[in-house]
């Protein structure tokens, strides 16, 4: 999740270089205050079965 949020700050302005951290604290600010208003999801599409398949060597076998 915090990789997708990461794409979505990057891909949202704040990918350019800003020179002053305070700068980019009101930035950033702004961006997670209107982010949190929009209640934004994620969309899983990688489902607990499809990981069970994918990853069955990670998942311990109960009996």
């Amino acid at each position: 999740m915090a990789e997708i949020e990461l794409t979505v700050i990057n891909n949202h302005g704040l990918s350019k270089r800003i020179p002053r951290i305070e700068e980019m604290r009101k930035e950033t600010a702004a961006w997670n205050r209107r982010r949190n208003k929009e209640a934004s999801k994620i969309n899983w599409r990688f489902t607990t079965a499809d990981a069970r398949i994918k990853l069955k060597r990670l998942y311990p076998q109960f009996e």
